[in-house]
């Protein structure tokens, strides 16, 4: 069959698609984006469109899907969302004055890492686009850029774990590289799920080399990637771009992805959600940008105590003074987001009701200014100072936009009257006009009788008089001129209305356009002031993140921390925040943690379900809420400064790596036994579980020595290996604790009060028994474990061997002698007898007990 030949149109659709074969190709026609071919077919499966073809009648007929323009926003971000690129194509000339096919060329390349449309939910999170590039697997350069808000940054790092570890901390929607990464690297980003694009290095022109004056080496080629990334895509200035940030990951507290993620820092780790984290309990704050920023001082807590104590004082204020604490929370209710408001402005996409939220967001500045004053000038008036109100910009727009502004930018109705004279003549004409005209229509119903007789207009005929057909003959056939004919009646023109007509359309449609021309003179004159907006942001932002921490303090009963040199931990009365908020305050037993400099490790006994865990986050919670700035869930807290935090709490398997719950265990316990320091703080819970009774008990020791005689962190090492607690012997900075429980009428009851001394038993079939296994197994378990627990009483056939020779060993004469290696010998055969295969751990305990018993006769 002869392929039939392609239409200029479907030529210059194939033409653009093959510069973006990776992305829809939302393309221009009329009021409709059309999607042809295979993004047809795609596209209407995941946007629920009609499937459709073009020339139906063809051999070959083209799979075709459209969007209405106005709601194509919609189509891209669910698209988008999905981890798709949409590249929109527009008409770049009027159909009706083109010469051939209408040019059309791609005017913006949406991906998931450069949106910026962020509603709903997302308002309070970042979209980040992350630029790698490396030298070798041991030094990368990274730099990454949320859009929407024009932030920057850029960092070198040495390995591919700190790769991972900033990834996941901003939760990266995308990364733009710029040659082929180590593979290790490569490997990891492909299963965690995330565009990877790619971008030719280009130098940074000069009028934005401003934005990488302060990095070097790969942290400004990362960062170089990023620019010509988002100038290549976004085919427009980018003037709310600030400068990168450099930062080095040593400057913050560290936690890998893991600590992140096992602390449920802002996202839960069953649900996925803000809900049950520690950012859902601090976030009051009233602002999308001071969401944005507690977030970020969550993710980053300091480990400068000048910049705590500062952040201290400033929550303290506000706790003392808590009725200015609700005016300025009142305030910044008002406030909109301004960031992501320049950003659009920067973009061109601004319209009359954004210009309007900054308006009204700078009309709280003086309000929250005046509020700030009445707080001490030694904690507040370092940030007073850098508060610029931005006042000329507030009466600029108050100015020129009307209050209720249309979306469209194009249409008329934006700019008041009074703010340009030409505009008031053009609208006085269009008022006077149609005044004019109501006038004239009374004046022909007068003349000709016709009471029915009106004036109207369409945009295809321009204004007209309508009379129905059974009034016609009233009509002076020299005067009226027929323009259209209905069904039911005649449109008709005069010289007089055709004149006015000209004088009104004329009107109209210069004002349309001055007013249009006025809206973006208003914007380009934002858009000059971008900078002074940003730094009022970041301010504004601050406070926002402040009062919340002073609230959520001021309802919870937080403590101010006090801060330490000397590696001294006393929190009295600490708690577990969230779980506290969650349960009620009356509800959560409070428990002291104390580990004075020459305590180390606090090894941790006790039942399942009776609180273990939750201790072991409670202290991780309250000390990043002390590096953040934040007061803690205690009656008083002393802490040292950490500068990491690794954790190791719950079982989970790493199916995309292929690691079980072991592995994925001592993966973890490496990553902390390598990288921390004598600074840092170490939660360890069950390590070891994962594998054989002896084998992990014996892991578990040489962990704990370990850490002992090498690392010297604070840790803490929950554990049902009760042989463990004998190590308080011999190692002198480890001590015992154990979280008390005892029995009550058969039940088991937990006090969830961590106590001194090791635990006196694990209670593991009472906990059983609360699961609701059946009576009659629990009874079996308890018969089983005493039997365990009596050796005697226990019939282990190897034990029954052993003793039956000991036996026979007993009716020799007392007094005769054997030989040296008699003994030795008869052990060497019982090992190499044993069951072991198809013995229990304590089974094979107790006939280590008795060989080692025999040996020592």
């Amino acid at each position: 069959m002869v392929k039939s030949k392609e239409t200029p149109m479907m030529q210059q659709y194939n033409e653009i698609k093959s510069q973006y074969h990776d992305a829809f190709l939302f393309y221009r026609l009329g009021d409709f984006y059309e999607l042809f071919n295979e993004d047809a077919i795609l596209g209407s499966q995941i946007l629920e469109l009609t499937l459709t073809q073009r020339n139906k009648n063809s051999p070959n007929p083209v799979p075709m899907a459209g969007v209405p323009h106005h709601a194509a926003q919609n189509y891209i971000d669910i698209l988008v969302d999905k981890g798709y690129k949409v590249a929109v194509v527009e008409q770049m000339e009027d159909p009706s004055q083109a010469d051939g096919m209408v040019k059309r060329e791609v005017v913006q390349l949406i991906t998931p890492g450069t949106r910026m449309n962020v509603n709903g939910e997302s308002v309070k999170d970042n979209n980040y686009l992350v630029g790698i590039t490396s030298e070798d697997a041991n030094h990368y350069g990274f730099a990454y850029t949320d859009l929407s808000t024009g932030e920057m940054a850029a960092t070198d790092l040495i390995s591919t774990t700190a790769v991972l570890n900033e990834l996941a901390r901003l939760a990266a929607k995308e990364i733009v590289i710029d040659k082929i990464l180590p593979a290790d690297l490569t490997a990891s980003l492909t299963n965690l799920g995330i565009m990877v694009s790619t971008q030719a290095l280009e130098t940074v022109p000069d009028n934005q080399a401003n934005l990488v004056q302060d990095l070097s080496d790969l942290s400004l080629t990362a960062a170089q990637i990023l620019i010509t990334y988002l100038h290549t895509t976004q085919k427009r200035a980018l003037d709310h771009l600030q400068p990168a940030r450099a930062y080095e990951v040593a400057q913050y507290l560290k936690m890998d992805r893991n600590s992140r993620a096992n602390l449920e820092l802002t996202v839960n780790l069953r649900t996925q959600q803000r809900s049950g984290t520690l950012l859902w309990l601090l976030d009051e704050t009233k602002t999308a940008m001071g969401g944005r920023l507690l977030k970020q001082w969550i993710e980053q807590p300091l480990i400068d105590q000048q910049n705590l104590m500062s952040r201290y004082d400033k929550i303290e204020q506000f706790m003392q003074n808590f009725l200015i604490e609700n005016d300025l929370q009142s305030a910044l209710k008002s406030v909109y987001d301004l960031e992501r408001l320049v950003g659009r402005v920067a973009y061109g996409s601004a319209n009359g009701r954004d210009l309007l939220q900054i308006r009204n967001s700078l009309r709280q500045i003086p309000t929250i200014l005046e509020l700030l004053e009445d707080l001490d000038p030694a904690v507040f008036g370092g940030l007073i100072s850098q508060i610029d109100p931005v006042t000329d910009l507030e009466a600029l727009i108050s100015t020129a936009i009307i209050e209720d502004p249309p979306l469209s930018v194009t249409d008329g109705g934006l700019i008041k009257a009074g703010y340009n004279d030409q505009l008031d003549a053009y609208q006085d004409v269009m008022h006077n006009g149609k005044q004019w005209l109501a006038e004239l229509e009374a004046t022909e119903r007068e003349a000709t009788g016709i009471n029915s007789l009106k004036i109207g207009f369409n945009k295809v005929f321009g204004y007209y008089i309508e009379v129905t057909r059974a009034n016609i003959d009233k009509l002076d056939d020299n005067r009226y001129t027929r323009k259209q004919t209905l069904v039911n009646a005649e449109r008709f023109i005069t010289p007089e209305l055709k004149e006015h007509e000209q004088k009104i359309l004329e009107a109209e449609e210069k004002s349309s356009q001055l007013e249009y021309q006025l809206f973006t003179q208003v914007r380009e004159q934002i858009k000059l002031n971008i900078k002074r907006l940003q730094r009022l942001a970041k301010q504004i932002a601050t406070l926002d993140v402040l009062t919340s921490l002073a609230d959520v303090a001021q309802k919870n009963q937080f403590t101010r921390p006090r801060l330490n040199q000397k590696q001294h931990l006393e929190i009295v009365g600490g708690r577990h925040p969230v779980v506290e908020k969650v349960l009620g305050h009356q509800s959560y037993v409070a428990n002291d943690i104390m580990m004075d400099q020459n305590q180390e490790i606090m090894l941790i006994t006790g039942p399942n379900m009776s609180g273990k865990s939750t201790y072991m986050r409670q202290l991780a919670l309250t000390v990043i809420m002390a590096q953040i700035g934040s007061f803690v869930p205690a009656q008083s807290a002393d802490l040292p400064i950490f500068d990491q935090i690794f954790t190791r709490i719950g079982a989970a398997d790493d199916l995309i790596s292929g690691n079980s719950t072991f592995m994925v265990e001592m993966s973890e316990a490496n990553t902390a036994l390598q990288n921390a320091t004598k600074n840092s703080l170490i939660l360890f819970d069950e390590l070891g579980r994962g594998t054989a009774t002896f084998d992990g008990m014996a892991l578990a020791q040489a962990i704990i020595e370990h850490i002992h005689q090498n690392v010297h962190a604070k840790t803490l090492f929950s554990t049902h290996y009760h042989e463990l607690t004998s190590l308080d012997q011999e190692l002198p900075q480890l001590f015992n604790v154990h979280v008390g429980a005892h029995e009550e009428n058969g039940e088991l009851i937990f006090s969830h009060k961590v106590l001194a001394g090791p635990a006196d038993q694990s209670y593991g079939i009472n906990v059983a028994k609360l699961a609701g296994l059946p009576q009659t197994l629990i009874e079996r378990a308890t018969v089983i474990l005493n039997q365990l627990e009596t050796p005697e009483q226990t019939e282990i056939p190897e034990l029954v061997k052993l003793t039956d020779e000991l036996d026979s060993k007993t009716q020799m004469s007392l007094f005769d002698t054997l030989p040296d290696d008699y003994e030795q010998n008869k052990v060497v055969e019982r090992v190499k007898n044993a069951d072991l295969a198809n013995s229990t751990p304590f089974q094979a305990l107790m006939l280590l007990n008795e060989l080692q018993e025999l040996l020592k006769k």
